[in-house]
């Protein structure tokens, strides 16, 4: 495993694309940029440390039009992609910022947080899920929502009573192919109605109320296994916010737990060739 070194444009392009749902991880470096020479040694060490990702190499001035097309303006610029999508970025030779950064895109341990290749161009989306945008209804404090949108991250779990209203925010529109659950076959949600980009958070009231957008009833063994639950696909290729009214749970107890809800589908904005625009006034180009 070692760092790739892109030589032009369409190398960087082929390389996206190759990658699949690996966690790409670009350092957009410069000859010059002292920054960038003092933190190469130790991005040259990242793959073996992190094999599951692709590290790549950019230099600057070799590759105007991919520096320009991603907006990179000062180096060194690491630049995260997955399905061809840009997912997060670090500027400056800060290399426990980037490591930092790695690991919350991978995981601590090298595993995947993308999770399997649903084929089709389907991923995980849980990595485009702006957190902070995120609220969740009658979670109990030491077990929130953020806790069951990443894989071994803890557990959801309600507070006064079984019902719950998750209201998830992507950073990007997304599709959503499908939806898996994965909750102790007891204690997960049964009954659940599926809203899409609402302005706030809808209450139980309005949740009751209000016509869904698909309404789904779980069984215990999809719970068990995680399997993904199929959403009518054409009714979700939009989705900026999804909120999850959970109604009940399997036991009809007083308390709902979910270990990990992973969104199943396609970012909408990725990078494609169209992107790499001349970059004008280059030395040998015709105006």
């Amino acid at each position: 495993m070692s760092v790739r070194v892109i030589n032009d444009d369409a190398h960087f392009q082929s390389e996206l694309s190759s990658a699949g749902i690996r966690l790409v991880v670009v350092d957009f470096t410069a000859s010059w940029c002292g920054p960038c020479q003092r933190i190469a040694p130790h991005f040259e060490i990242l793959p073996t440390k992190y094999p599951k990702a692709i590290f790549l190499k950019v230099d600057v001035d070799k590759c105007q039009d991919t520096a320009a097309s991603q907006g990179v303006s000062a180096m060194p610029t690491f630049i995260f992609y997955r399905n061809r999508t840009k997912i997060d970025r670090v500027q400056g030779a800060d290399i426990t910022v980037l490591e930092n950064k790695i690991q919350e895109h991978i995981g601590s341990s090298g595993g995947d947080e993308a999770g399997e290749d649903y084929g089709q161009g389907l991923m995980e989306l849980n990595t485009f899920i702006s957190k902070q945008e995120c609220e969740c209804l009658n979670e109990a404090d030491d077990h929130c929502l953020n806790h069951c949108l990443t894989s071994n991250g803890g557990y959801l779990q309600s507070d006064c009573d079984e019902q719950l209203i998750l209201s998830v925010t992507f950073n990007q529109l997304v599709k959503i192919h499908s939806l898996k659950f994965k909750a102790p076959p007891h204690l997960g949600p049964k009954e659940i109605k599926l809203f899409i980009n609402q302005p706030r958070t809808i209450d139980f009231d309005m949740a009751e109320s209000m016509t869904s957008v698909q309404d789904l009833t779980l069984d215990p063994k999809e719970l068990e296994n995680g399997q993904p639950i199929n959403l009518r696909y054409v009714k979700f290729q939009n989705v900026q916010n999804i909120q999850i009214y959970v109604r009940n749970n399997q036991s009809g107890g007083e308390v709902t737990q979910i270990d990990y809800i992973a969104f199943i589908g396609s970012p909408i904005m990725t990078t494609k060739m169209t992107d790499f625009k001349r970059v004008a006034g280059k030395k040998g180009e015709s105006h």
